[in-house]
């Protein structure tokens, strides 16, 4: 891909789903409240995959390509990019938002700009798996796979879930390639949870001003839906793992048991495969018994490393920040694999504070990865919600993410939760292919 030789162009929209680009302006990218000027080489090609939304109620900042002043642009609303999968944002999108704005739903809003008829964003590619890239996806295999292992399974309520909800309404990846056949097969197993997160995307309170993308699991699935459809998937699928713990359900941990019961029931009848929990980490005693059946791989979600941020943002009910701390060093000690779903919001993420409660978390647990996600949030809501003014000196994403795989060389980047053969063999491999 050729190298910018400037920066790129603001974008602006009519508010009637036609974007433009206003030459006056180079754009810029936003961390924390303040809009800060984006260097040449961290503009990238918006992915394939990735898409554009205005912004209501919001006029974006540049350049003044001219004075070389920031100021607004007058012409409309700001516009921003959802990157997809594989990709984390480097800058937030900038603007200035009116006090009537709405609340924007719980996307990402990444920086965007066009130069030489195509569209660019601040980001990095952090994951070479392209097991989510929509190129990859054919909707009548996916179609015909859910009919099929519906047919199979006509009792298995978290199958029609996965299909009738997951894949074909929501579109997850993860629920697509279950049901073509491949990688990673997700399983709901909780329709509660034990923290009430301000961006939580399957349950919001009525009165608050945004509402949840997607319907929570509604009910209990037993061992036996469970083992009955992740069995065949670990014997067939390649480079098979079977997930606990999506962004469609509560806390899998408060349903331990029934995952306890299924884990050791699939052992006994394959032992391929990796078997992960993605989870809040709050309960340690429920995953160390986990790990006692069969679980080797835990991922926790964290917006920050930060006793005080964290808790801020989960408002966890009978845990704290320390449980999740504990969970991976349990598994540690288990001898599996440990990562952390880390919400990336630029000016949070890399400021100094948090780059130093970071080293702390990776050297505490002996981390062996780190998913760099990005943060589905309106990001003013959100500051706001936790009660952040200043975010303090920041280092920038892609500096800190340097500056800690210089320290933790042994310490994975990615997107993804890695199969048994990357986490055994050669992770670097790009074993989707």
């Amino acid at each position: 891909m050729p190298a910018l030789q400037q920066s790129p162009y603001l974008l602006y929209s009519d508010g009637e789903g036609n974007i433009f680009e206003d030459t006056t302006l180079f754009a810029v990218g936003r961390s924390g409240w303040d809009a800060v000027p984006v260097v040449v080489e961290d503009w990238i090609l918006l992915p394939d995959g990735g898409s554009l939304y205005e912004l209501p109620g919001r006029k974006g900042i540049g350049i003044d390509v001219e004075t070389g002043e920031m100021r607004l642009c007058e012409k409309g609303w700001a516009v921003a990019a959802f990157i997809p999968p594989a990709h984390t944002g480097l800058y937030l999108a900038a603007y200035e938002t009116d006090p009537a704005a709405p609340v924007l739903p719980l996307f990402c809003y990444t920086a965007v700009s066009w130069q030489d008829e195509q569209f660019y964003v601040p980001a990095v590619r952090i994951e070479q798996d392209i097991r989510q890239e929509c190129g990859g996806f054919n909707d009548e295999k996916i179609q015909s796979g859910a009919e099929h292992l519906m047919q199979a399974y006509p009792h298995n309520r978290l199958v029609k879930h996965l299909a009738e909800n997951c894949a074909l309404t929501y579109r997850c990846p993860a629920a697509r390639n279950y049901f073509i056949g491949r990688w990673e097969c997700p399983v709901p197993s909780s329709p509660a949870c034990n923290a009430n997160c301000i961006g939580c995307i399957s349950f919001q309170p009525e009165d608050e001003q945004i509402i949840s993308n997607q319907d929570r699991l509604s009910f209990k699935p037993t061992p036996e839906e469970i083992v009955e459809f992740t069995v065949p998937h670990l014997q067939t699928a390649p480079f098979p793992l079977v997930s606990f713990g999506q962004g469609c359900e509560g806390e899998p941990l408060l349903m331990w048991e029934t995952i306890r019961e299924s884990v050791l029931e699939i052992r006994k009848h394959t032992s391929k495969g990796s078997i992960n929990i993605n989870t809040n980490g709050s309960k340690p005693a429920a995953v160390k018994a986990l790990c006692e059946a069969g679980l080797n791989s835990i991922r926790v979600s964290t917006n920050s490393a930060r006793k005080q941020i964290y808790e801020a943002y989960y408002r966890p009910n009978n845990y704290v920040f320390e449980d999740i701390v504990e969970s991976l060093k349990v598994v540690k000690h288990y001898g599996g694999w440990t990562s952390i779903n880390y919400f990336v919001f630029p000016g949070m993420t890399d400021n100094v504070e948090e780059y130093e409660a970071l080293r702390k978390l990776i050297r505490d647990t002996d981390l062996n990865m780190i998913q760099w996600r990005n943060f589905n949030i309106d990001p003013d809501w959100y500051l706001g919600k936790i009660g952040v003014q200043e975010t303090g000196d920041c280092l920038g994403v892609r500096r800190m993410m340097d500056l800690i795989h210089e320290e933790f060389p042994n310490l994975k980047y990615g997107y993804f939760n890695p199969p048994i053969e990357r986490i055994h063999g050669n992770f670097e491999s790009d074993f989707a292919h």
